[in-house]
């Protein structure tokens, strides 16, 4: 017989399959269609494993995991808000906290505090680990549009200080990574990728 918690983490994790539906504006690397958030945050976890030499020290890998893994739920019914639309922009953390609300609240009260605690240790990039996350999620999206010839920032005509903005997480967090996104956006900004 499920007990009521079963249920409800059931609930929850039929409820996350529904951010595979979710499209980004960032294509895949490849330009073929565009991304989803599932496959964004899957992408993210990986991206962790893999540069985790350069996170700030003593940041816990597994915490970070979890953080990747959480931080999009919320666009399940707030949308994914592309990150250089400043109107979309305007009213994200309301349609966020909302969606995060409902969410969370699927499960367990317990278990939707924490997870919804995760989901907000994302959002305020204290922790070394929600910075580390933060950054990955930045440098994501800009190794996707270099891959796919310009991606969103040719078809938004996106701007250097834009991307540079976008990208300062890494700057303070991944300090040795920042030459490769220096390097990366003027290189883009001489192909005609990212508008000066």
């Amino acid at each position: 017989m499920t007990t009521d918690r079963l249920a409800r983490q059931i609930a929850f994790v039929a409820e996350a399959d529904k951010l595979k539906t979710i499209l980004r504006r960032t294509p895949l690397t490849d330009n073929s269609r565009q991304e989803n958030s599932a496959e964004h945050s899957w992408h993210l976890a990986v991206a962790a494993m893999a540069l985790l030499e350069y996170a700030p020290p003593g940041t816990n890998l597994l915490r970070v995991l979890e953080l990747v893994t959480i931080h999009d739920l919320v666009e399940i019914d707030a949308g994914d808000t592309f990150a250089y639309d400043a109107t979309a922009g305007l009213d994200k953390a309301e349609r966020e906290r909302a969606a995060a609300e409902r969410i969370f609240s699927l499960l367990p009260p317990d278990e939707g505090a924490r997870l919804r605690g995760l989901w907000e240790e994302f959002e305020e990039a204290q922790s070394p680990e929600a910075r580390f996350a933060n950054a990955l999620d930045r440098l994501q999206a800009l190794l996707q549009n270099l891959g796919a010839g310009g991606g969103s920032w040719v078809a938004h005509q996106v701007t250097r200080p834009q991307v540079v903005k976008r990208m300062a997480p890494i700057e303070t967090t991944l300090p040795a990574v920042w030459p490769f996104v220096l390097e990366v956006i003027q290189n883009a900004c001489a192909s005609g990728l990212i508008r000066e």
